[in-house]
């Protein structure tokens, strides 16, 4: 590989004093370190109910007993089928502690796209949050012969005893009271076979999100969990007093890595919402020192901050104008980089404005703010910096089991994922492909050597993404598949162009034409809350999404958004023509997935005669 030798760097930082000790192992630790600190707190019916970390690991024991009970064997896969809850990290942790493997599914996934993974994975138990995913594991049901029971957590609307006992149906109470029968006789062994559990055993599969294809297993062993952990621990300085709201999917590595990898080793505390509609009320009651959101989310919070400014008075919006203006210049610094100048102009504007804006985003407190997992257009991310949320860009997958590149804090560059992690060997490949080795680097795919044998090359985590290094900091380019060649033979990448539009408030989706074309089009879907807002300011009649994007009026505000984006563009990337959509981008549809990643094979088919119209001309000529 011509080059890449000379550009390899392997960070040298000393590796911490941490135990070489299993998820489970640490977290038995934990218990006896610290059986009275607060490790966990959920939110029922408006109460913030806290669990010692003594309790957090008894319980843990208690399912994984239950879970032993009902027929999960050492290495054996239990699924999780729920939204974020204490429920979740009990299972995963207590089939951690009887040497089973966990398994997360997205909640939101329709029955077959559920069925495929639970068949693929050979799921001995799936544990449910509520009736609805019970049903959806029923119907596909015929096809998991190895399926022994079904866990349910939420028992409201659970279909008769007789009815649930022939689907072989028990509740999370049964297991955990089960387990606790069995705790006094069988702790011991437990216990025993914990000290034997080597950091090489697997204990998560995690499914990618299958944008391209069919989701693939991606099989992650105790070494990259704890591979991964130290670095981000030292690059975001967590410790014990680190204080995070998990609302992510857990079925997601970037979840896993605040919500079980790190708080585990360092004994930083974990909150859970009632629900991921209750988000910003979370984020304002919790108060957390480490966010991380995906850029949906802060594209969300950017519009909502849209909206409330809509409906300001005019005194308001000046003063919000002065205040983006006066601390534009010193958003990539940290708040130690500042000047005497800048600090006193940050204070000023701090109380008369930001304070109040980070409050009603939830993110007063927050110590370290991150967005990652896909392309976040950098307006946004310079938006939250102006405003004083400390946002910095990170990059991870799901096969280097979480973020292994992030901004520090003091030397941010807007457009770059900083700089690699304590542990991570990195490399640019000729066709400048991002490589990395290290503990980290997961152990391949479930049953599927192939795809592992093309994905890790003598040791090198090949990721897929094309970067440039830009002073030390690396930038992601685009990935590799989804980089575009005109028919002029001009190479473009997709994502640049998309979040430049994407960087509108008014704009939720951007999915570009390119390959093989004479010019840029795109595929426009709305932000319906911030377009509606907008509409009815200027009294537009509208019913519903197709009324609104099909209205003169919303059509001149988007081509006004694109023309913008425009601007900081090459002209051959420029954004030609453009097709606003007329409903959402819908997953039982299968045009995103899971995780809201777009299937673009999926959505040209399904719009290809809107495609064609855009480049009607063109094929006239």
């Amino acid at each position: 590989m011509s080059g890449a030798r000379d550009r390899m760097s392997v960070v040298g930082e000393a590796r911490p004093a941490w135990p070489e000790l299993t998820l489970p192992q640490m977290l038995r630790e934990q218990a006896r370190r610290q059986p009275d600190g607060l490790a966990l707190r959920q939110k029922d019916f408006g109460i913030w109910k806290p669990s010692s970390w003594a309790e957090y690991w008894r319980r843990a024991c208690r399912v994984g007993l239950g879970l032993r009970a009902l027929g999960l064997a050492p290495g054996g896969r239990v699924a999780i089928v729920s939204e974020n809850r204490i429920e979740w990290l009990l299972t995963q942790m207590g089939a951690g502690a009887v040497g089973a493997v966990a398994v997360g599914v997205y909640a939101t996934s329709p029955a077959e796209e559920m069925g495929y993974v639970l068949e693929h994975a050979d799921i001995e138990l799936v544990v449910c949050e509520d009736q609805e995913q019970v049903d959806k594991v029923l119907q596909v049901a015929d096809r998991l012969p190895g399926l022994r029971r079904i866990v349910v957590i939420e028992t409201k609307g659970l279909r008769s005893y007789a009815v649930a006992e022939r689907a072989r149906i028990v509740t999370f109470a049964q297991v955990e009271e089960d387990g606790q029968r069995r705790q006094d006789l069988e702790q011991g062994a437990l216990d025993a076979a914990l000290d034997g559990q080597r950091l090489a055993d697997i204990g998560l599969m995690i499914y990618t999100s299958g944008s391209t294809g069919k989701p693939k297993g991606a099989m992650l062993s105790y070494r990259n969990m704890r591979g991964v952990a130290w670095g981000i621990a030292e690059r975001l300085e967590m410790d014990a007093r680190s204080v995070h709201l998990s609302y992510l999917p857990l079925c997601h590595v970037a979840e896993q890595m605040l919500s079980t990898f790190v708080p585990i080793y360092v004994g930083s505390q974990v909150n859970f919402g009632e629900s991921i509609r209750t988000v910003q009320e979370d984020l304002r009651e919790v108060a957390p020192s480490i966010f991380l959101g995906v850029p949906r989310i802060w594209e969300k919070l950017h519009a909502a901050i849209s909206i409330k400014m809509q409906e300001a008075g005019r005194l308001q919006q000046w003063l919000y104008r002065r205040a983006l203006t006066a601390c534009a210049p010193f958003l990539e610094k940290s708040s130690a980089q500042y000047s005497w100048r800048e600090r006193w102009t940050h204070a000023l504007w701090y109380w008369l404005v930001l304070r109040a804006l980070q409050n009603f985003i939830g993110l007063r407190r927050v110590r370290v703010a991150m967005t990652g997992a896909a392309p976040i257009p950098p307006d946004v991310v310079r938006y939250f910096r102006n405003i004083g949320v400390p946002l910095l860009e990170v990059y991870g997958l799901t096969e280097s089991s979480g973020m292994i590149f992030g901004q520090h804090p003091d030397r941010v560059k807007v457009g770059t994922v900083g700089e690699p992690i304590a542990g991570v060997g990195w490399r640019v490949g000729e066709s400048g492909e991002l490589q990395v080795r290290g503990d980290m680097v997961f152990e391949g795919y479930y049953k599927n050597p192939q795809a592992t044998a093309d994905t890790v090359r003598d040791g090198w985590l090949h990721t897929g993404d094309v970067v440039a290094v830009q002073g030390g900091r690396v930038r992601i380019v685009d990935r590799m598949k989804d980089i575009m060649i005109t028919s002029g033979g001009k190479n473009l990448t997709p994502s640049e162009i998309e979040n430049a539009v994407k960087g509108s408030p008014y704009v939720k989706e951007c999915i570009v034409i390119a390959d093989g074309r004479k010019y840029v089009s795109a595929l426009v879907q709305l932000e319906f809350d911030t377009v509606g807002k907008w509409a009815e300011s200027r009294r537009i009649a509208f019913t519903h999404f197709r009324s609104l994007a099909e209205h003169p009026q919303v059509r001149a505000l988007v081509e006004q958004e694109i023309a913008r984006a425009n601007q900081g563009l090459a002209p051959v990337a420029q954004i030609k023509r453009f097709h606003l959509l007329t409903k959402e981008l819908d997953h039982d549809d299968g045009e995103v997935t899971a995780t809201m990643k777009v299937r673009r094979a999926s959505i040209y088919r399904a719009y290809a005669h809107e495609i064609e119209t855009l480049y009607a001309e063109e094929n006239a000529a």
